[in-house]
């Protein structure tokens, strides 16, 4: 036992114990935001109730949707769409960075084989 194998962990676990507690940190601060956000919606939506008058009726067969339910759902759409809109915006910067360093390294790497 050790030799190559033993550095490999030596070297791995403590990259993973500091990713997973990375992770766990975002994961906190995560929840946390949408726990916020969540509680902002619901009293957002409380006021609104309260200042209109206008609550939620009864179900009935002629009811269609609509009302603060319906704004709400808009503005949780839109607001979805906005972030993945951002979250592809940036991947795409990312995916444009890699590319160019792996054509640099395969580059580097073909001199190097043919000098």
């Amino acid at each position: 036992p050790g030799g190559l194998n033993k550095m490999a962990r030596e070297v791995s676990k403590p990259s993973k114990q500091t990713g997973r507690a990375a992770k766990s940190e975002v994961k906190k601060g995560s929840s946390a935001a949408h726990r916020t956000l969540k509680k902002a919606g619901r009293d957002t939506k409380a006021e609104l109730k309260r200042t209109t008058g206008v609550t939620t009726p009864a179900p009935s067969p002629e009811h269609k949707p609509g009302g603060l339910n319906k704004m709400a759902r808009d503005v949780s759409h839109q607001s979805k769409k906005t972030g993945a809109h951002v979250k592809h915006q940036t991947k795409k910067e990312a995916a444009k960075g890699h590319g160019a360093a792996t054509k640099a390294g395969k580059k580097a790497k073909e001199e190097v084989k043919n000098p």
